[in-house]
């Protein structure tokens, strides 16, 4: 028997005006897969994201989770539902320290007040938890220094540390390579590939870099003007001469 999506999207659309950014895409996301979501400039891959997690919300269509629609549920509802999500941009604590960051998320998802000034001693077991998440990020070793200390590729680190002390189903990747120097891209891909070897966790990933998609996908998604133009095998979406020289902007393969 087949296995019901973690996530799915049916006919998920979103207008601008007159402008339809996503159009009836329709998508599902099995546990344990890495999928990636790729088009040109303008495609709608990150609209796409925003209707998942409720950065914005749908025209018509729905999306669900576990069988449960969530389509008109706020960002913290999905949230606690889920979906956790990293923005190409870090949104962190620049001033509090690596720990505190981490602290202060699994503080929250414990249900415990929210408070920026409780004293960290007073929550031995919340800061362990925040150890054991910082040295799977191998960031362990840096607990202790302010964010707006750390070289942008650790700040990426620590975004996905956020997102490992949300204990999500889905986790929602945009352009987590973003900025980062060729020498800091591999420790992300490796975060990344380490979370993917937890086959409980289905990641969504959008991604310009084909080098990044080639190592890490399971699948591939490709929009288009908003809506679905090829969905499969990585190396058959790649090798797909409308894929290549449309929306990934490659030269055809020779035939």
């Amino acid at each position: 028997m087949t296995e019901h999506p973690v996530l799915e999207t049916t006919d998920l659309t979103i207008r601008f005006g007159g402008h339809v950014a996503v159009d009836s895409v329709s998508c599902a996301f099995q546990r344990g897969t890495l999928t990636a979501i790729v088009g040109p400039n303008g495609a709608g891959k990150t609209t796409y994201f925003n209707l998942i997690s409720g950065q914005l919300r749908a025209s018509a269509g729905r999306v669900t989770l576990n069988g449960e629609d969530i389509t008109r549920l706020s960002v913290p509802e999905r949230t606690e539902r889920g979906i956790g999500r990293a923005f190409q941009l870090t949104n962190l604590f620049p001033n509090l320290t690596v720990r505190e960051n981490v602290r202060l998320v699994v503080q929250a998802v414990s249900g415990r007040r929210y408070d920026l000034f409780s004293r960290a001693g007073s929550h031995v077991e919340l800061i362990e938890r925040a150890e054991h998440v910082l040295a799977e990020v191998k960031l362990l070793d840096s607990a202790d220094r302010t964010v707006a200390a750390l070289p942008h590729g650790d700040q990426r680190k620590l975004e996905v540390a956020l997102l490992i002390a949300l204990k999500p189903q889905v986790l929602m990747f945009d352009e987590p390579t973003a900025g980062m120097s060729v020498d800091e891209v591999p420790a992300i891909l490796d975060l990344i590939q380490g979370l993917k070897a937890d086959h409980d966790r289905t990641i969504l990933l959008v991604e310009h870099k084909m080098d990044v998609i080639r190592s890490l996908a399971d699948r591939i998604v490709v929009l288009h003007n908003g809506a679905l133009v090829a969905d499969g095998d990585p190396q058959a979406v790649i090798a797909s001469p409308i894929v290549q020289e449309a929306y990934l902007g490659m030269e055809p393969a020779d035939a």
